[in-house]
């Protein structure tokens, strides 16, 4: 029997679960090959802790990890209900977060490492953290898609720590009363995006689609993210926003310094700008977790699913 020790977080309302305690031992490696290890060896403990019937869909891990830099206030490894991820922007808020609330870190600048690489965070003394996240970059623009059922639509794919397929001319109204239209739709543009063979920089599966309207008074966007596992993103998505700050950066449509508010389908806001620095695009979007739960997750092997519903 293992006990996993965790602390549930919402971002915006989207939930992380750092694990604490109970973790499989990854090695001493970086952490690029201390997440191969975990994809390879123990993706079982992936499932366990997100998936049903411990978790939901909707949620995603970040294990706690020893940094290799002495630097860093903590390394991290995010997952989901499918994959891993190479970086988090609403999980990074949960783990800073959740590290203040154990008591761990004060406010002020705290690195995070990650396997792409080491993040800048601030928390703030009202409790707001800021994500300075890694070099984000529109990879091409004006794509067009033939949607089945749909007609075309035409898209840009950007880099923000995860591949990004951002569409605004969709013609899809984004409410909350309309999510399983909205992801019946955007599942049908990853579809339609793998179907063609279109990818990110390296042949890298773009596994994001985020679509954008309009905001509400006070904001200047709304989106909808649909992630891997095929949840939607309850958060504005902090990798998705860095993705979105990239390509109005390289349409010149946001200065560096300006500030751009990105509202979810629920309606939370994160607030984001970037710098330059040469060529590369700086995002930097801050917003506000709360922790809901501390607990011990109880993996008992005579349980049929204790390795998660759908793990084979």
């Amino acid at each position: 029997m293992r006990n996993v020790m965790v602390v549930d977080s919402h971002t915006a309302g989207e939930p992380t679960r750092v694990v604490l305690e109970g973790g499989p031992d990854l090695g001493s490696g970086s952490l690029p090959e201390r997440l191969n290890v975990f994809r390879e060896r123990f993706d079982w403990f992936r499932s366990a802790v997100v998936n049903e019937p411990r978790g939901s869909d909707v949620l995603v891990g970040a294990l706690l990890c020893a940094p290799v830099d002495p630097a860093c206030s903590a390394g991290v490894i995010f997952f989901n209900n499918v994959s891993y991820l190479g970086m988090c922007g609403h999980g990074t808020i949960g783990l800073i977060a959740t590290l203040a609330h154990l008591g761990h870190i004060q406010p002020g600048r705290h690195l995070i490492e990650t396997p792409v690489g080491i993040v800048t965070t601030e928390l703030h003394e009202d409790g707001r953290v800021t994500v300075h996240n890694i070099p984000s970059y529109r990879y091409a623009s004006q794509v067009h898609l033939l949607i089945e059922g749909h007609g075309s639509v035409t898209g840009d794919i950007a880099w923000g720590g995860n591949w990004f397929f951002l569409v605004e001319d969709h013609k899809q109204e984004l409410s909350l009363e309309r999510v399983e239209q909205l992801t019946d739709f955007a599942w049908r543009i990853r579809q339609a995006l793998e179907r063609n063979g279109i990818t990110g920089a390296n042949d890298a599966l773009i596994d994001h689609i985020e679509l954008f309207a309009p905001g509400s008074p006070g904001s200047h966007s709304r989106n909808f993210v649909l992630c891997p596992g095929k949840a939607y993103d309850r958060s504005p998505c902090g990798t998705g926003t860095s993705a979105k700050l990239a390509c109005l950066a390289e349409s010149a449509k946001l200065a560096p310094g300006e500030v751009w508010i990105q509202e979810s389908i629920l309606g939370s806001r994160f607030e984001a700008s970037y710098h330059r620095e040469g060529d590369a695009i700086y995002p930097h979007i801050t917003g506000e977790a709360f922790v809901t739960m501390e607990a011990r997750l109880i993996m008992n092997e005579r349980d049929p699913f204790w390795k998660g519903i759908g793990h084979g």
